[in-house]
């Protein structure tokens, strides 16, 4: 299978220091992937640091093109840790474009990114990349087991075993401010990715990286997005 597996910032920091363990763990899930045949593209969030650092260019008087390009850098900066630990088989440099991406891929490494631009989230690089190369799934790896009708702390908040894009639009609309930094879960640029290129989508809890393969192998995890 061709996977992209997008891995949320904040799963691999705990605070501002980083989760070697989790990120080991990762690590080791992509491996095992590539050592069963699975081609696969890793894309990184920035997470808790990237926000640090927008909030205070914010009290600069910053504009959010500026602050997104603070946070593209660091989930560049998140995307080296990743590949120094996967080691093996991966692309040793983070890609800066789309198109480098995709060149990389083709020669079957694994390719570990960041951001691209401003006024895009890392959820949207990885389903653009998903349907650049034709992606036979996207795994969303998120701090949440999935998506739910409110904010998971919300009262009365249920969890969705299956959502349409247009639910999940719905959804995100609600809770989500698109500003750098925010794109929390899956933002609507994403969403609009997805439904266009008809991705099969899971959005599962990334703390246990195991799901990941619970995910490829069609087990019931996390909520199933429907194009």
């Amino acid at each position: 299978m061709k996977i992209v597996i997008k891995i949320g910032g904040s799963l691999i920091q705990l605070g501002e220091e980083i989760d070697l363990e989790l990120i080991s763990k990762y690590a080791e899930v992509i491996r095992r992937l590539k050592r069963e045949g699975h081609k696969l593209v890793i894309v990184v969030g920035g997470g808790v640091i990237a926000r640090k650092y927008i909030e205070t260019m914010r009290k600069l008087k910053a504009p959010e093109s500026v602050c997104d390009l603070l946070g593209i850098k660091i989930a560049r900066l998140n995307a080296y840790i990743l590949i120094s630990a996967i080691r093996n088989d991966v692309y040793p440099k983070v890609p800066e474009t789309l198109e480098e991406a995709i060149s990389v891929f083709s020669m079957g490494k694994i390719v570990v990114m960041g951001g691209l631009q401003p006024g895009q989230s890392t959820n949207a690089v990885a389903a653009l990349l998903a349907e650049s190369i034709r992606a036979d799934i996207l795994v969303n790896a998120t701090t949440v087991d999935g998506v739910y009708t409110a904010p998971p702390e919300t009262p009365g908040a249920k969890k969705l075993d299956q959502v349409t894009t247009d639910q999940l639009m719905e959804i995100m609309q609600s809770s989500t401010e698109f500003k750098a930094g925010e794109y929390r879960l899956f933002d609507p640029l994403a969403i609009l990715i997805v439904r266009r290129a008809r991705l099969p989508v899971k959005i599962i809890d990334g703390r246990d990286p195991q799901n990941i393969l619970k995910a490829i192998r069609g087990e019931k995890v996390g909520t199933t997005v429907i194009p």
